[in-house]
């Protein structure tokens, strides 16, 4: 089982960035996959989540209206688009997948990918 996180960099406050998780070694479409953050200090939190059987998603409170993920079950990889960046959205972003669940509750998830660094200057 491999989850790829890849797309993180540097970007200025208000610019987006998008990430994208390659998964592999499971069948995608009976997971679904869910984006975490971890700033320095802090702990790990949810961001978004999508079923991969019915691209139901759900999004944390603070990232709704900016952030948009979506997946392309054919190529067994999410995204997540992140638009107008805010300097708190700098952190550690994991992918993750859980199996039929919907729910952005980490101790949940059965696999997790390595993360990807974004960081947002002001």
């Amino acid at each position: 089982v491999q989850l790829q996180a890849s797309g993180g960099g540097l970007v200025q406050a208000g610019g987006s960035l998008r990430l994208s998780c390659a998964a592999s070694g499971f069948t995608f479409d009976d997971y679904a996959i869910g984006w975490f953050r971890q700033a320095p200090g802090k702990e790990r939190e949810g961001v978004s989540c999508i079923s991969s059987s019915d691209g139901s998603t759900y999004y944390a409170d603070s990232v709704k209206g900016r952030f948009t993920i979506s997946s392309d079950n054919a190529k067994n990889t999410v995204y997540l688009q992140m638009n107008s960046l805010k300097p708190e959205d700098t952190a550690v972003y994991y992918c993750a997948a859980v199996l039929g669940t919907l729910a952005l509750v980490p101790p949940l998830y059965d696999y997790w990918g390595q993360g990807t660094l974004v960081t947002v200057s002001s």
